[in-house]
């Protein structure tokens, strides 16, 4: 009782000297910044990211330390970054921003792109690189999976023809996955995590791309013998038979026939994937917050992503959702976060804004509606761009942090 009335007065006492919008926060609001890696090449822009977020009210950043299959810090599973090439081998990136970052009071969640691991415009020039030790782990399209069948994954041609494909459909997928049908992948990833938390005092981690691209993917010769493996049980001798006579001629068969189960074995592998991975966090670091981004419409996460987001919340996979709600549309945004909510009943849920795309104004409005729907954080992409003057001015985080965050940055001297 004696806690709650201390509370209760302090949230009184907040709402007498602060604007109402900044009023209207929660005492344990999580107000967070996505850091995209380009941030993390250099000591001076490791101090920067800490400065700014303390300076502008927000107590929490989510740093991007493996991007493409690469590591922002030192002596990681995958290849050290290439954008870190410059810099001493000494200097770790992520234990210099927990270092600072700590010192500060803010907390440290560690961003990983989980099946995104290069991009197909410019391949890795590690040759330690993932894409080169298992190509084929990589997730194929439908449109190469006949090409691609009868070709041996260790050859160039292979990778070459499945990122020539990617480059010429950037406007649908960023760049290469690994797959998690593929025997081998959620071994890798999980032992990316289990050293990476091993080591590191992180406060979370934070899932990226724990998803398929879309539904043209994963038609690779593994995942199709993953999913004939699946369905032949329970089939007639017959019809395995006749089922396999086809495969012979059409890699897909499979897939074509059986529609159904092809969609639920990737939603159950990647549902797998990330148990895995909380497990692996979990028994490392139990306090460690595990969230993870998701396709904010269930429907088109369910059907195209294979992210069975609503299962992964109900069973208590997740501690946070954070839904991408990058729509410029504001009833879309609060119909999305309405919707999230109450799903969510047993889980934080952290509104995740498209600032990027947005004014400082939309940005404002979409943190009101957030608290409206009872969110427990809020969680701004991203920090490079807000921050970036020639495209969005010099004082968009200050005009955010007075209105929704009731922080006057002139009066503090960090605009």
């Amino acid at each position: 009782m004696l806690v709650q009335s201390i509370r209760a007065l302090a949230a009184l006492l907040l709402a007498c000297v602060l604007p109402t919008s900044a009023a209207s926060q929660p005492l344990d609001e999580v107000r967070a910044l996505w850091v995209v890696r380009t941030s993390l090449t250099s000591p001076s822009s490791v101090e920067a990211i800490v400065r700014t977020a303390r300076d502008h009210g927000f107590n929490t950043v989510l740093v991007q330390v493996r991007g493409r299959g690469d590591a922002y810090f030192t002596a990681g599973v995958d290849p050290r970054a290439a954008a870190l090439a410059f810099q001493q081998a000494s200097f770790d990136p992520l234990q210099a921003l927990i270092a600072s970052a700590h010192a500060e009071g803010l907390r440290v969640h560690a961003w990983v792109n989980v099946n995104l691991v290069a991009s197909a415009n410019d391949l890795p020039a590690s040759r330690q690189h993932i894409v080169y030790r298992h190509p084929e782990w990589l997730m194929v399209p439908r449109d190469l999976a006949e090409q691609l069948a009868t070709i041996e994954p260790d050859t160039p041609s292979y990778l070459g023809r499945l990122s020539r494909w990617t480059r010429e459909h950037l406007d649908a997928v960023e760049g290469l996955y690994l797959s998690p049908l593929a025997p081998g992948t959620a071994e890798y990833t999980a032992e990316v995590l289990d050293d990476l938390v091993a080591r590191y005092p992180v406060d979370g981690i934070h899932l990226d791309y724990i998803r398929f691209p879309d539904d043209r993917f994963d038609f690779s010769r593994s995942a199709m013998a993953e999913l004939r493996a699946d369905v032949r049980p329970h089939l007639s001798g017959e019809e395995r038979l006749r089922m396999d006579a086809r495969a012979r001629v059409r890699p897909t068969a499979y897939a074509d026939r059986y529609p159904e189960r092809w969609t639920a074995l990737r939603r159950s592998r990647l549902t797998s994937l990330l148990m895995r991975l909380r497990t692996v966090v979990k028994r490392r670091r139990p306090d460690a917050v595990f969230s993870a981004a998701l396709v904010p419409d269930e429907a088109d996460a369910l059907a195209h992503r294979f992210q069975d987001w609503r299962t992964w919340l109900e069973s208590g996979l997740l501690d946070v959702a954070c839904p991408m709600a990058y729509t410029q549309d504001p009833a879309v945004f609060e119909s999305q976060i309405a919707a999230i909510r109450e799903i969510a009943t047993s889980n934080d849920l952290w509104a995740g804004i498209g600032a990027y795309r947005l004014s400082p104004g939309q940005t404002i409005d979409n943190i009101r509606a957030a608290r409206r729907h009872r969110a427990d954080g809020i969680v701004l992409f991203s920090y490079d761009s807000l921050t970036d003057q020639a495209q969005h001015g010099a004082d968009y985080l200050a005009q955010v942090a007075e209105a929704a965050f009731g922080i006057n940055t002139v009066a503090t001297g960090s605009r």
